[in-house]
């Protein structure tokens, strides 16, 4: 009797332990959690996020009282019938919820998500803003074409505190490149490219009020396609453990009017003629 009594006690203290975790789990998603959207495409991104634990919300609960209920029926000590074999039960017990699962979330996610996809990696637009961001141990390097509107070269042999792009001189198209350290300065309502380049270790690029993350990978050129939608400014941060100093690698995109967007451009100098 002691220590069916002290069973019983485990049971219930394990019950009120998935009990709080799955009471705290879904009040805690239920409620709004997410910085406020910024970008065109955010709005989709934030339905898939929200489709996702509308979706399996249930699920969890469901599955955490089915759990409950077994602890409680079974977990106490108590001589319970032996249950009668189904293989058939069994196979559908097994099937049912994969299938329904796979429905839910891989079928869901590919129907709410492929809009937001053809956003993302859309073909870049003709009036887009390019910018280049490298990203290096612990900072983000960003250059603009100057008012020739193209990119120089750049060599990786070059790169010193003095030159932290690495541009070389000896070509035309990059003395006008204008190079900036840990800010991004985009125009409200235009659609921007950014090209993202890594130069050392693997780093990623995210800023999450534009619901933009983006591995930056050595070797690699990858992109981000985005459209501010207010202005204001908001923090790149790294989001991939970088090193030591990984905590300080982040900067900020500034949103600005169209017409203040221009203003500062052109109050900027080519890196190579300051």
């Amino acid at each position: 009797m002691k220590r069916e009594r002290r069973q019983t006690g485990e049971v219930v203290a394990l019950i009120l332990l998935f009990l709080a975790i799955t009471v705290f789990t879904v009040g805690g998603f239920a409620r709004q959690w997410m910085p406020p959207v910024a970008s065109a495409h955010g709005v989709g991104v934030d339905g898939v996020i929200w489709y996702l634990l509308k979706a399996t919300g249930p699920v969890l609960v469901t599955g955490a009282v089915i759990f409950m209920y077994f602890l409680w029926r079974y977990g106490r000590g108590r001589p319970t019938p032996a249950p009668t074999p189904n293989p058939r039960a069994e196979l559908w017990w097994s099937i049912v919820p994969v299938v329904g699962m796979m429905a839910l979330t891989e079928v869901g996610v590919v129907v709410k998500g492929m809009p937001v996809w053809e956003q993302i990696y859309a073909p870049i637009p003709a009036d887009a803003v390019t910018v280049e961001v490298t990203g290096q141990q612990f900072e983000w390097i960003v250059r603009y074409p100057g008012p020739d509107g193209k990119f120089g070269r750049v060599k990786p042999e070059l790169v010193d505190k003095t030159n932290p792009a690495g541009l070389d001189r000896d070509d035309p198209a990059a003395l006008d490149d204008i190079v900036v350290r840990n800010q991004v300065h985009v125009p409200l309502g235009r659609p921007v490219y950014i090209r993202l380049r890594g130069r050392d270790v693997l780093h990623s690029f995210s800023v999450a009020s534009f619901r933009v993350k983006q591995d930056v990978v050595p070797g690699v050129l990858n992109r981000v396609l985005f459209v501010a939608t207010a202005p204001g400014r908001y923090e790149i941060a790294c989001t991939q453990v970088c090193g030591m100093g990984h905590y300080k690698m982040h900067g900020a995109v500034y949103v600005d009017q169209p017409q203040d967007y221009q203003d500062w451009l052109q109050h900027q100098t080519g890196w190579l003629q300051q």
